[in-house]
């Protein structure tokens, strides 16, 4: 047979290859001291702007480089085998800017998309609020029509590199008592009239990703920047975590491989008892289900890929839902699993913070909450299948 039934395109492959050798050179050595000192890695963004990795999702036709979902999670996925913290510049200007390839107007998508591409601007997505985190729809950000304007209250919580991002995609309240029909999406720049950031939180992990309220104190936007039409912004948050969950499982691989790739060489070298620690039987079965845990997850990951990809293409695909939710879900749960046992099999050492493997056990964390916390994608795909 002179094709492969079930393989990589040559080409991803290759991206592979460019990706993880960038981020074993220009990431992987500022991970511990991102993580230590929680500043977001600047070096690290001007890298992957370099090497038109920090966006790469992004169409031709406004400056990206065009590439399809699955391999801009193999992008993420690389990144994040060095540092889960600056594998969300990739994540999240997905994330962002998702919503606009959705639903939002040419201008709107030549005005916002192109600065992206270019490295000039990174986009976060401000949905959650202090009390609308599971429950989203139960926002309170408002955004009062003003004439050709719209003038925006309200504070969005846990938004991911606020800050540091140029643009938002905020959703809000336009029209009250409708719920979930009554919200819009409006795109909002961090340099708007009005717009403030609170505190970074502090961490469990992630530390070199700045999280922090979006704070809307009047902020007053032309119309032109709501992203599609008023009422939809709640349909078009949920069409985009169809996805966008799949970059949180690629990030969640990325951080297991990591740690299995670190416990493998750590494992071969140590010795105990006159012998290598990986000849011990239990360690290799702790191994073998690792990699086990991270091969079911990847490859449920890039079936959800493939899927979105298609679906991004104006093919709907019924399953997309589902097959997201899944591999966010699976993945997550792989990647807790996954960091533990690592941490497991370097003893007192991985304990420490001299090597990498609890600061993966911290970052792998996030991966089972955000985005939507396990429990709910739980709840979306019994939706999917009851339904």
């Amino acid at each position: 047979m002179s094709f492969p039934l079930y393989a990589l395109p040559e080409e991803h492959d290759m991206l592979r290859e460019t990706v993880r050798a960038l981020a074993d050179e220009k990431i992987a050595p500022r991970a511990a001291e991102a993580d230590e000192t929680g500043e977001f890695p600047w070096d690290v963004y001007k890298a992957l702007v370099a090497a038109d990795m920090h966006a790469v999702h992004v169409p031709e036709e406004y400056g990206g480089m065009g590439a399809d979902a699955l391999a801009t999670v193999i992008v993420i996925e690389e990144v994040a085998r060095a540092c889960a913290s600056s594998s969300l510049i990739p994540a999240v200007n997905k994330l962002g800017t998702v919503p606009l390839l959705l639903s939002a107007s040419e201008e709107v998508k030549q005005r916002y998309l192109a600065p992206v591409a270019r490295g000039e601007a990174m986009f976060s997505y401000a949905l959650s609020e202090a009390e609308a985190g599971s429950d989203a729809a139960a926002m309170k950000t408002r955004a009062v029509a003003d004439g050709d304007h719209y003038v925006l209250n309200g504070a969005k919580m846990w938004i991911t590199n606020a800050g540091v991002s140029e643009y938002y995609t905020v959703m809000a309240v336009t029209e009250p008592g409708a719920g979930a029909r009554g919200i819009s999406a409006f795109v909002v720049e961090k340099g708007d009239e009005g717009v403030s950031f609170g505190p970074k939180e502090k961490k469990l992990g992630i530390k070199g990703s700045p999280t922090r309220q979006v704070i809307l104190e009047n902020v007053r936007i032309p119309a032109s920047r709501m992203i599609g039409e008023p009422g939809t912004g709640f349909k078009t948050a949920l069409a985009t975590l169809d996805h966008t969950r799949i970059t949180i499982a690629a990030q969640a691989l990325g951080i297991a491989q990591g740690a299995l790739d670190y416990a493998v060489g750590y494992v071969k070298e140590r010795k105990q008892f006159g012998k290598a620690v990986a000849e011990f039987q239990g360690v290799q079965f702790m191994i073998a289900d690792m990699a086990m845990k991270l091969e079911a997850a990847r490859q449920l990951t890039y079936a959800a890929a493939a899927k979105s990809e298609l679906a991004m293409h104006g093919e709907p695909q019924k399953d997309l839902t589902f097959f997201s939710s899944a591999a966010k879900c699976a993945a997550s749960d792989a990647a807790m699993e996954i960091t533990t046992d690592a941490v497991q099999l370097l003893g007192g050492y991985g304990y420490t913070s001299d090597y990498p493997v609890e600061r993966m056990m911290r970052d792998a964390k996030i991966t089972q909450i955000y985005e939507g916390t396990n429990q709910i994608q739980r709840m979306v795909m019994a939706r999917q299948l009851l339904k």
